[in-house]
């Protein structure tokens, strides 16, 4: 597995991205494996591939604030991007990791060994809901708060799981630009985004050092896709007919 830690100059682009990978090592096999580190220098609403924008996204407030919204190729709930929120991306071989295939295989697989790998570093971390890490009160007095939201796109031979973690974020982005999710874990109790979302008290070198430790990475990807990153953003992340619209393929 490679390692890549890029941030692309638009949102579209990073988006793109992570996609980019996939097809990459769809196209060359196991060898392509890569984990990709990220974190966008703006505020931007990241749809999930069948979202419903008016659902979802107070559109109005993000117009207000001028806060993009983008959808990425792979499902689960809309989320908030920005500073203090790292992005992770891995792509993953069935071949190599022939436990992760199957939807909740992959979830249980990915997650549970980033779990690990945080446990030392900011305390008792479970996997949550479908897709969700989060931080565990041992002695019962709060609820599960959700720092980590993640989702999957699965081809024949790949993967890409990819997701958040929060360490510096402005949660009040998530109350503001998100509405109540129209599906939500049991776990969450029927919260607010503000008393169920929570900043992990780790910096981001922690945190590279946690995907690190869980994603073991024989040097530096330096050949990304980036004829296929246009093309993505030029087809589909940067036409507001993708962005906007529901359900589009």
């Amino acid at each position: 597995m490679r390692r890549l830690l890029l941030t692309l100059e638009t949102p579209a682009a990073n988006l793109a991205l992570d996609e980019a990978l996939l097809d990459t090592a769809e196209a060359e096999g196991p060898a392509a494996e890569v984990l990709r580190l990220w974190e966008s220098p703006q505020p931007v609403v990241v749809l999930g591939r069948s979202s419903r924008v008016e659902e979802e996204v107070d559109v109005s407030v993000c117009t207000e604030r001028g806060i993009p919204i983008f959808r990425r190729s792979s499902g689960g709930a809309a989320i908030v991007a920005g500073p203090g929120c790292l992005m992770y991306a891995v792509a993953l071989s069935y071949d190599r990791r022939p436990e992760a295939r199957g939807i909740h295989a992959s979830h249980a697989y990915v997650l549970d060994r980033l779990a690990g790998a945080l446990r030392s570093h900011v305390g008792t971390v479970e996997r949550a809901g479908t897709s969700d890490l989060a931080l565990i009160d041992r002695t019962g007095t709060t609820a599960a708060r959700k720092f980590s939201g993640n989702s999957l796109r699965v081809k024949r031979t790949h993967f890409l799981y990819h997701g958040t973690l929060l360490y510096n974020f402005d949660l009040t982005l998530i109350t503001a630009c998100l509405k109540s999710p129209p599906r939500q874990p049991e776990y969450r109790q029927a919260r607010g985004h503000r008393e169920f979302v929570v900043n992990l008290t780790a910096s981001w070198q922690t945190l590279e050092s946690a995907l690190a430790a869980a994603w073991p990475t024989q040097g530096e990807l330096k050949d990304w896709p980036r004829a296929r990153v246009e093309a993505l953003v030029n087809e589909r992340y940067g036409q507001q007919e993708w962005n906007l619209s529901y359900g589009r393929r």
